[in-house]
Parts: structure tokens; sequence; C-alpha cells
């Protein structure tokens, strides 16, 4: 078998070599059943019991209270922009949105189509390279939520804190950084997380919604949108993305068979140490985002000279580090570190950047 690459690419991002392995053993005859999980119907007991156990997987790693309904939905995060509000919003009510990057700008955006959206902060001001303190937020008094992503995948901006907004529901697009460390769900009423970084494949996109949420949808939510039809139906109003389900649910056992968020809380906290501390302590890199407000997950970087890039790339390219290219909207470099991503790819991406700088600085 071929080496595999180390693959920091930011999503569809890597996905644990041992799912990988396990999913390719089954993938032509599910434990004797003679056919694929994807061929299975997904109102099998077979199926009903590999998506009850990625649920019940998922509860027990972030410790999700009772009364909290996990949904395993389709149309990604962004298709959550639109789904949000159309569930949460009353058409003469107002929602507080933090604006920290461009995901959350695309949030806005879209949920101003469908009611007033009050930008209570933004990270403008500050270039995007920090997030505003709560002290200068601009709430409104009677909000029917507040909406922020904890972590900008393309900006490398994270929040170390969850914003306290008393008995408003708070709404967090935890895409690329769920799983990657403890997290109360208790604090939130609703988090919504892509599945294609930190869960499994793209395709799938998980909802955590507190109950009392449920059944507020306006009378024009489409019902493939109403969470509350989702959750009365298991997520299985109309077939879901049963084998991204499937392999999600791989993943989660993989993260419990490691020792969960708490072990990888110290795997993923030595792989952004080593790597922020070689960009810290270069001539050649740089990282401009406030030390307090440092991804963990997607660590972008800019080298001095702009003419290196190329060459940093192919020959990041002929070491197998695929992916480092920087988001085409702000350019230089991006290393993408999720659970998958082992402290060996990030020892070997060091190590290049050394050998690299060694030549051309």
């Amino acid at each position: 078998m071929s080496k595999r690459a180390f693959n920091f690419c930011a999503g569809p991002a890597a996905l644990p070599e041992a799912v990988l392995q396990r999913a390719q053993a089954e993938l032509l005859d599910w434990q004797g059943k003679g056919l694929s999980v994807m061929e299975m119907s997904h109102r099998s007991d077979e199926y009903m019991a590999i998506a009850s156990k990625a649920e019940q997987d998922l509860r027990d790693l972030l410790a999700i209270p009772s009364d909290y309904k996990v949904l395993f939905l389709q149309g990604g995060a962004s298709q959550q922009f639109a789904e949000i509000p159309l569930n949460l919003l009353p058409e003469d009510g107002v929602a507080d949105y933090i604006d920290t990057g461009i995901w959350s700008k695309k949030s806005i955006d879209e949920a101003r189509r469908y009611g007033n959206i009050n930008v209570a902060a933004s990270a403008k001001p500050y270039d995007y390279f920090a997030i505003p303190g709560q002290n200068e937020w601009q709430l409104s008094k009677d909000a029917a939520y507040l909406h922020y992503a904890s972590n900008e995948t393309i900006g490398g901006l994270e929040f170390d804190w969850v914003p306290e907004v008393g008995d408003v529901p708070l709404v967090a697009d935890m895409s690329s950084d769920i799983l990657s460390r403890p997290l109360d769900v208790s604090k939130f009423g609703l988090i919504y997380a892509g599945a294609q970084k930190n869960i499994g494949p793209s395709g799938l996109v998980v909802v955590i919604v507190r109950e009392d949420l449920l059944g507020r949808a306006r009378s024009a939510c489409p019902t493939m949108l109403n969470y509350k039809i989702a959750a009365d139906n298991g997520s299985m109003y109309n077939t879901p993305a049963t084998f991204s389900w499937y392999l999600s649910g791989l993943v989660f056992e993989w993260l419990k068979e490691l020792g969960g968020v708490e072990v990888m809380e110290q795997r993923n906290r030595a792989k952004k140490e080593l790597l922020y501390g070689a960009i810290d302590s270069s001539e050649l890199y740089s990282n401009p985002i406030a030390k307090n407000a440092r991804s963990w997950m997607n660590v972008p970087f800019r080298l001095a000279d702009e003419r290196l890039d190329q060459p940093f790339l192919a020959g990041a390219d002929a070491r197998g580090l695929l992916n480092l290219k920087g988001h085409r909207s702000v350019g230089g470099m991006r290393a993408s570190i999720y659970n998958a991503v082992g402290l060996d790819a990030v020892q070997a991406l060091v190590a290049y950047m050394a050998e690299f700088e060694k030549e051309h600085g």
C-alpha cells in the first residue's frame, strides 16, 4: 500500500486512518450481511442501530444533556444560516450576530433575508485579527438568540471563551472546532457543525438543539428545514445521508477508544503549540492573530516574501505535506490540524518549514 500523505486540508479534511480502514473492510459486506451500508434501507433494523449508536456516542463524547435533541441533517452548515432564523426568529423579532470573519458574515447576510439582524459586534476594527471583548458588544434587549462562529476556519480566529447572554439562546457554528476539546453544551440553545472537518465526510450537518426551542418555526418554513419535524422523525423525515452518518459514527467510536475529547484536547494543544512556536520563533513566517484568539484547528501563516509562496508549496507537496495553500480570499498558507491530523504531521511540517527557511530566509 502506498504511503499516505499528511493532509492539512481545511475541509473536506483528513479522516482517521483507522476509520478509513474499517470502512474499507466493511464496504462490500457490512458485518456478514452481504451488502454495503450504502445499499441498506435507512429504515432497516441494522441501519437504525448504526444511527442510534452514532448519536449515543456523540452524546457520550460531549456529555449532551437529555433535554437536547441531536439531529443528523443535510445541507451542510451553510443551510443552517437560513434554517436557524426560519426556526428561531419571529417575523417581528430581532437576532444578535457577532461578525468575526467570512463564515459569520455569510450567516449574517443569509439571516437578513428573514428578519431584523443586529450585528452586535464586529472584529472588522481589528482587521479580523482579534475578537472584540463582550464589554464592547451592543446587544439587543430582547433578542430571539445570539449567533456566533466559535472558530473562523479561513481567518484562524477562535473564541477562547463562551459569551454570557443570560436567558437569550446562544447559537454557535462549531463546524471546525467541535470535538477538539471538552464543551459545556448546557450553555447553548443550539450548536451546529458541518461534518467535513472534525466529524466525518461531507454531506452531513449535526445540530444539537435544546428541546424548548423546537416548535417555533414560521409557517413559511419548509417542512424539510423544520427542526421539530426532523426531531420527531429521528432525522429521517426523508432519506438521510446514510453513509456519511455511518462514517461519522465510526469517527465517534475512534474518539471514544482514544479516551474522548479530554485526550483530544491534550493532543491538539501539543500540535498547535508546536506549530505556533515554530512560526513565532521564525524570521520568515508570521501569524497576525492576537494570541488569545488563535485557532487550535486552522493555523494561517504568511511568508515574509510572497514570491516564495509557490516554491514553498511545491516543496511541501514533494514531501507529502498537502493542501497548505491559504484560502483564495486571504492568500498565504494555512495548516488545518483537526483531530485526525497527528502530531507526526505537524512535526514533519515544522521540520520542512525550518529547512525551507534555512535555504530561503
